[in-house]
């Protein structure tokens, strides 16, 4: 079978957690572990988070005033290089000494004309007082928006397009590596007027890019790694209630945060709808059994009978 799994922020740092190399590393092994007992016989790819990382890149790069910051796509390549490199290096540690794991610096595509650029909304960065917002948004062109009685930078987030280098993705996969790659959604990047592709400010959901990737790769499944047990109705509250297996259709009727689990629950619902294949929306710790068919909430098509 071939799985592609979006690792969730949670498999890199904790909720609360400080962001220290200690911390990220520790909890990667976790997750190695985790993803461990599914590789047997599968076909793997996996992708991941990671907002805190752009985050921090993005402060160290503000104590550092005699260079502009360094743009997002920039930072987003980094952070994939850094991850995947933590990635391998404990995969590599818990599985068996011939299996090949490799990390890919991706970019992928978004359309200029995305409406996502003219509306800004996603978080990015350090927070800043009036008066360094107001030097940032001169100096840089920056989108500043309010954050608490601070501002914080806010980029656009539109929609991936393509993933470019899915060539050699597929090649790596049919040699049976595990192959690390789209972290963060990918490179951020779009094509001019010339047809010369660069990268561009912007935050791509790694869960869409996740979807779209699953889908390009024929997968059989898509796993959406979390730390819940899978998607709830009335979270929150004393009537919550975990769906079991939902219909595209059913789950897209109902409404999830923006900032959390409605991301995933479009990916999930927009790859069953395409394929007709199943995703799953789960925590990392039972992957195992989602796999199995036994754990998560799954999106796909309803069983005949």
């Amino acid at each position: 079978m071939r799985i592609v799994i979006a690792l969730g922020g949670n498999a890199l740092l904790r909720r609360g957690q400080p962001m220290t190399a200690e911390n990220q590393r520790a909890n990667i092994r976790r997750a190695a572990g985790c993803i461990a007992a599914v590789t047997a016989g599968n076909d793997i790819v996996l992708t991941h988070g990671n907002g805190p990382q752009v985050g921090l890149l993005a402060l160290q790069a503000a104590a550092y005033a005699d260079v502009a910051p360094y743009p997002l796509d920039v930072l987003g390549a980094q952070t994939e290089a850094m991850i995947g490199y933590v990635l391998e290096q404990e995969l590599g540690n818990v599985l068996p000494a011939g299996q090949q794991l490799a990390t890919l610096l991706t970019m992928t595509v978004v359309d200029r004309d995305d409406p996502a650029f003219q509306y800004p909304t996603k978080p990015i960065g350090p927070v800043y007082d009036r008066e360094a917002a107001q030097r940032h948004v001169g100096a840089h062109g920056w989108t500043m928006a309010p954050d608490g009685d601070r501002f914080r930078r806010v980029v656009a987030s539109p929609q991936p397009q393509r993933i470019v280098g899915m060539r050699p993705i597929r090649t790596l996969l049919d040699q049976g590596t595990i192959v690390i790659c789209a972290g963060g959604g990918g490179i951020p990047t779009m094509y001019d007027d010339h047809r010369m592709l660069h990268g561009v400010e912007a935050v791509i959901d790694k869960d869409l890019t996740a979807a779209m990737l699953a889908e390009q790769l024929d997968a059989d499944l898509l796993v959406v790694a979390t730390d819940v047990d899978g998607v709830y109705t009335d979270w929150g509250t004393p009537r919550q209630a975990r769906l079991g297996r939902v219909t595209p259709e059913e789950l897209s009727r109902l409404e999830f945060p923006a900032g959390s689990m409605g991301p995933k629950v479009e990916a999930a619902c927009g790859f069953a709808s395409r394929t007709g294949r199943e995703a799953v929306i789960g925590s990392l710790t039972d992957i195992a059994d989602i796999v199995t068919d036994k754990a998560g909430t799954r999106v796909g098509p309803q069983p005949a009978g």
